[in-house]
């Protein structure tokens, strides 16, 4: 921990000499939705209450370095791309897959993180260990998120590549679909490796990856299409990248946070 605090002050030092060459937003207020169903990029603590995660600690340095006020809201996943679209809100996050039917409904910022897709299963699991067997077993149930990428890489990579396969059970948060992985209403969740690493680390066993990656996603924050935050963000983004920000974050919400701690 003594060297995470004496990395975390070093970054700051070297982000002050950064701040000058950043665009300079004067304080304007930046409205953010998210879902905050998706450790550890943005969940709820529960042994706080508080909204916490990765994305949130990004965005309080990238606010700072671009001088920007931000306030949250939050939606549910399938409502999250179209009030964005609508500009309901300014910036949408929540681990959000860049691809390019959804670029043409709202504009994306640099990726800021990459992750592969991998099989989330009950810690006592033993009937299947890869995407082969899974999908051989046809009593096995999948839950997903409809018209995320798990869903897709799910319908297409695991299964038959039929969308209204009854192996597919539908939630409207990752939340809920683990939470029916564990208590036996489904047998997998298919996500990317970053929320699964998180759900595995606080589960104390609950809960295991199997089988190899089955992708590579790039993650960005949504933007209504044309909206002129897209370049400040992208400069945020390099900045953090730059400095090392961004390996610390990940120091601190994949390698040392601990639910409750």
């Amino acid at each position: 921990m003594k060297l995470f605090t004496t990395l975390t002050v070093a970054l700051a030092t070297f982000a002050s000499f950064a701040l000058a060459d950043l665009p300079d937003l004067q304080g304007r207020e930046v409205v953010i939705v998210t879902e905050n169903a998706y450790p550890p990029l943005q969940f709820i603590d529960p042994a706080t209450g508080s909204a916490v995660g990765w994305e949130y600690d990004a965005m309080v340095e990238i606010a700072k370095r671009l001088n920007m006020t931000i306030t949250y809201e939050n939606i549910s996943w399938d409502a999250m791309i179209p009030a964005v679209s609508q500009g309901q809100f300014d910036l949408g996050m929540t681990g959000i897959t860049i691809r390019d039917d959804r670029a043409e409904k709202v504009d994306f910022s640099d990726p800021y993180m990459r992750s592969e897709m991998i099989m989330l299963v009950r810690g006592d699991e033993d009937r299947f260990t890869d995407a082969t067997s899974f999908a051989a077993d046809n009593n096995l149930l999948m839950a997903a998120q409809p018209g995320t990428t798990p869903f897709y890489v799910g319908v297409y990579d695991v299964l038959d590549g039929d969308e209204a396969n009854p192996r597919i059970k539908l939630f409207e948060t990752f939340g809920a679909g683990v939470q029916a992985l564990r208590t036996g209403d489904v047998d997998m969740v298919l996500t990317d490796g970053t929320a699964g690493e998180g759900y595995v680390n606080a589960s104390d066993g609950a809960l295991k990856i199997v089988g190899d990656k089955l992708g590579t996603e790039d993650f960005g924050f949504i933007f209504p299409k044309g909206s002129d935050l897209v370049a400040p963000i992208n400069a945020a983004i390099a900045d953090i990248k730059a400095d090392g920000t961004i390996d610390a974050l990940n120091k601190k919400w994949f390698l040392d946070y601990k639910v409750g701690g």
